[in-house]
């Protein structure tokens, strides 16, 4: 670990050394603009590192139903740093680019994206290799900065977001149209581990911007997404969480045995209207095994609106949404109350089909968000989850946040 963390400072001061070497007539201008960032005049080198704190803290509640079935609770409640990540990101001349972040949270250091691309290559457009989050679920492809709840959409638990492969992704139509594919190592569902062998994957995705008016910040973002994954381990798994990390995995399939195969299809939706949004999508699982083929679903819909006055930022097809912007940042000059927005989001999960009775979920969740300022967030969420003929959970949790 210790190793670990040496080599993520000297790559960080070995590029600054290099860099802070170019000669006068190409001088480095170093600014704060919601992180610290590193240009060269001509725009050819362009750094950022930054990182993200969020902590978080939950109360547990489960029914006597739950307690027959599952036993009583470990714990009612717990605290964890959920995420503890400094990354390092930039363009090297102007048509390279590279992103190094890792995790810190938890008992071990953990890679997330490591990758280097090469952009604006004819046909093509550009080009990732490393390890980096598949084209698949516009829940999982949103940074865990911007995200309307603490929690993405559970559709998330059916494949790992992040993989190690190659990429490919252009934008058409003054980016209204966007395609990626990728084919990808690692076929196991459990992790995001860099260094995790299992299969291949092949995914691919197409989004489109039906609608896009800035000046009325009017968006709808529709897209669909495909993954065929075949693991060498012909072992595959979903289990389920409330939309609550610290919360029990109350359904699962189990360990299904003799895989063949994965096929994993999504659908997802978008929709900005000023300081109202929404967001949905549909998952659907076909396991195909030497016995039997299996069927398993996920859908979700959320809703959010800034009663102050904000607006979902969109950031690209493959990125999701930005960052949030208080109109005025709450306390110091500008002595405003920063941005609220009030959330809702019903999910259901079905992992039940023929001989495989993993159970069926439904959560209801509400949010409260309050963005202090761009890159401070507190976040609480109150979640009714309904184990269909096993019992109720209630979950109250909240996340306070920094990143930059």
């Amino acid at each position: 670990m210790q190793r670990k963390h040496f080599l993520f400072s000297a790559l960080v001061f070995s590029f600054f050394t290099t860099f802070s070497q170019e000669t006068p007539g190409n001088p480095f201008s170093f600014k704060w603009d919601n992180g610290f960032k590193l240009e060269s005049q001509d725009q050819q080198f362009k750094l950022k590192f930054g990182g993200r704190i969020m902590v978080d803290h939950a109360y547990l509640f489960q029914n006597s139903a739950l307690n027959e079935t599952y036993g009583p609770l470990e714990a009612k409640s717990g605290t964890e740093i959920r995420r503890a990540r400094l990354f390092f990101s930039g363009t090297i001349y102007e048509h390279t680019f590279f992103k190094f972040q890792v995790d810190f949270a938890g008992d071990e250091t953990e890679l997330k994206d490591v990758y280097i691309g090469v952009g604006d290559i004819p046909v093509v457009g550009n080009i990732m290799i490393g390890h980096f989050k598949e084209p698949f679920r516009l829940s999982a492809l949103n940074s865990s900065k911007y995200t309307t709840f603490m929690e993405p959409g559970q559709n998330d638990a059916f494949a790992q977001s992040r993989n190690n492969g190659i990429l490919l992704l252009n934008d058409f139509l003054a980016q209204r149209l966007s395609a990626q594919v990728g084919a990808f190592r690692n076929a196991n569902n459990s992790s995001d581990d860099a260094f995790a062998d299992d299969g291949y994957v092949i995914t691919g995705r197409m989004t489109g911007l039906a609608i896009r008016n800035i000046e009325k910040r009017q968006l709808l973002h529709l897209g669909a997404a495909h993954s065929y994954r075949k693991p060498e381990s012909k072992a595959y798994q979903v289990a389920i969480r409330p939309g609550a990390y610290l919360a029990p995995k109350y359904i699962s399939t189990g360990i299904l045995e003799d895989v063949e195969s994965i096929a994993l299809t999504n659908y997802e939706a978008a929709y900005v209207h000023g300081p109202f949004s929404f967001q949905g999508e549909y998952l659907n699982a076909t396991v195909k095994t030497i016995a039997d083929d299996f069927a398993f679903s996920n859908f979700y819909g959320e809703a959010s609106f800034f009663i102050t006055g904000e607006s979902k930022n969109y950031k690209s097809s493959y990125e999701g949404f930005d960052r949030v912007k208080p109109n005025r940042n709450f306390g110091g000059k500008a002595s405003g109350a920063g941005a609220w927005e009030v959330a809702v989001r019903y999910s259901e999960t079905d992992l039940t089909d023929k001989s495989i009775f993993g159970g069926k979920q439904s959560d209801l969740a509400l949010g409260l968000n309050w963005y202090l300022n761009p890159a401070t967030r507190l976040m609480v969420n109150y979640i009714w989850a309904d184990i269909k003929d096993q019992g109720n959970a209630t979950i109250l949790q909240g996340r306070f946040q920094i990143d930059f």
